[in-house]
């Protein structure tokens, strides 16, 4: 049973977030290419901005996968108290916030047509974001890896 829930738990980290992780870094860019009017290309843009939105809701909602096997599968190895465990489980509660109190709502607001005004720092602001988002993520692998002062060797 726990090979089963932390294949799922792997394999849902690979699935769900590391697609969220590649639209929320390519969303700025195109958001902002469609606020400027890209050299006629805006509605193509318009288009793929959309789109990486959606991918980066509709996966969050799915993401709450990672961190529920990610439990099942410490509390069937006896580890929810480690502290490589509990600050994994922190910073995915961190990189969980900046997607859904601030990644997806800017987005959002880029996307409405009164959201073309100041495209160019809202990108930046989401880029920023993304980027901390993703360092978070990148800590976690570490730690699932590393899993420092773990008695099994690895």
């Amino acid at each position: 049973m726990t090979k089963l829930l932390l294949s799922v738990h792997v394999l849902a980290a690979i699935l769900v977030v590391g697609p969220i992780a590649v639209a929320a870094s390519l969303f700025p860019r195109y958001a902002r290419q469609s606020a400027s009017g890209g050299g006629g290309t805006g509605d193509r843009d318009a288009g793929a901005a959309a789109l990486l939105h959606r991918i980066c809701r509709g996966y969050a909602v799915v993401g709450v996968t990672v961190p529920v096997f990610g439990i099942a599968t410490g509390a069937r190895l006896g580890v929810l108290t480690d502290a490589w465990l509990l600050v994994s489980l922190v910073l995915t509660a961190l990189a969980a916030a900046v997607l859904v109190l601030a990644i997806v709502p800017g987005q959002r607001r880029m996307l409405e047509p009164a959201g073309h005004e100041g495209a160019r720092s809202a990108a930046a602001r989401l880029s920023m974001l993304t980027g901390v988002f993703n360092i978070l993520w990148a800590i976690v692998v570490v730690l699932m890896i590393v899993r420092p002062g773990s008695t099994t060797g690895a």
